[in-house]
């Protein structure tokens, strides 16, 4: 029987890919996101794949309208299995730049949407005693970096609330697996209409990744009882670095963090660069790819690694026994 699978953030980005990927496997799929173009689209894409789609219009930075949902996609494709919190909003500025409103906003659907969303999700799936959340994290959840204040603050509280939610979903006994997976820099549709001051086109930090990567990512945490999963080198050396020099981080983050996160090109602005209050895609359809084919990867080897530690370690351990002949050799 085909599991049931809510996703935030399903018009465009990494929520699209992901309900491509879940589509593959027959599921039902509720596509929630505030664009009507990119939902109807990622509706085709479900139903061409072999999965059942259902749209459902919806601002998650809205408890009510989310709870509305939920309601809906149980009424129309049965208990929800699987709910992934992929939904969010940023503004590409200096902090002293966002006015009080607009940080506001990109804070309540980032954070204030992945709580909503656990919420609703998890008074479900504990009554019934099984089901999965996925909570799509970053590598900005472990370390802020410049430019982007809103959105590294609402990641670090969703990190902290899971991990706060986790406790509890242990105490009571229940059988529902809450999973954290944290991306490194997607191509994704958010780099062409997240809210930006910034003179020039914004870009995810280098090395960029596909969002395929991620959705295979989230597709995988939501079958395997893992509690966190990071997909990227860069998400493992942001943590490992701020775990053991972040006074470092704060000086090369300073020096690099503005020029890796703008490419050369003018910005074309307007309304059509903005989301943060109404989608930009009511009409039409940007997909789920940003404007960066020609730097992005389509595959990551951490990735890989990652979903298969006994491999990961056994390979770990024949290189080292291989060094250590290696050396005694030249003894």
């Amino acid at each position: 029987m085909s599991d049931v699978v809510v996703i935030t953030g399903a018009s465009g980005g990494v929520g699209r890919a992901t309900a491509r990927r879940f589509a593959k496997d027959g599921a039902k799929i509720a596509l929630v996101a505030r664009g009507q173009g990119g939902l109807d689209a990622a509706a085709r894409d479900v139903e061409r794949l072999g999965g059942r789609a259902l749209v459902l219009p919806t601002d998650v930075a809205d408890a009510d309208q989310v709870e509305a949902a939920a309601q809906a996609a149980e009424e129309e494709l049965g208990p929800i299995d699987v709910w992934i919190n992929d939904a969010m909003a940023t503004i590409y500025a200096e902090f002293l730049d966002i006015e009080p409103d607009e940080y506001r906003r990109a804070t309540e659907v980032t954070y204030h949407g992945m709580v909503w969303g656990t919420r609703t999700a998890l008074k479900r799936m504990a009554e019934r005693n099984r089901g999965t959340i996925v909570q799509v994290s970053s590598a900005l959840a472990f370390r802020g970096i410049p430019l982007q204040a809103p959105y590294c603050g609402a990641k670090h509280a969703c990190k902290g609330f899971t991990e706060s939610v986790l406790t509890e979903i242990r105490h009571n006994g229940w059988d529902v697996h809450l999973t954290m997976v944290h991306l490194a820099g997607f191509n994704t549709t958010q780099f062409t209409w997240g809210r930006t001051k910034l003179p020039k086109q914004t870009q995810p930090v280098p090395p960029i990744y596909q969002p395929e990567i991620a959705a295979d990512a989230i597709h995988w945490a939501a079958y395997h009882r893992r509690r966190q999963i990071y997909v990227g080198w860069p998400t493992v050396l942001n943590i490992l670095g701020e775990r053991v020099a972040p006074w470092f981080l704060d000086w090369y983050l300073a020096k690099t963090g503005y020029g890796s996160q703008m490419t050369k090109q003018p910005l074309n602005g307007g309304p059509s660069h903005d989301n943060l209050y109404e989608p930009v895609d009511a009409d039409e359809d940007r997909g789920s790819h940003g404007p960066f084919d020609d730097k992005a990867h389509s595959h990551s080897f951490q990735t890989s690694l990652t979903k298969h530690r006994r491999l990961a370690g056994s390979l770990a351990a024949g290189v080292g026994a291989a060094t250590g002949a290696v050396l005694l050799r030249k003894r």
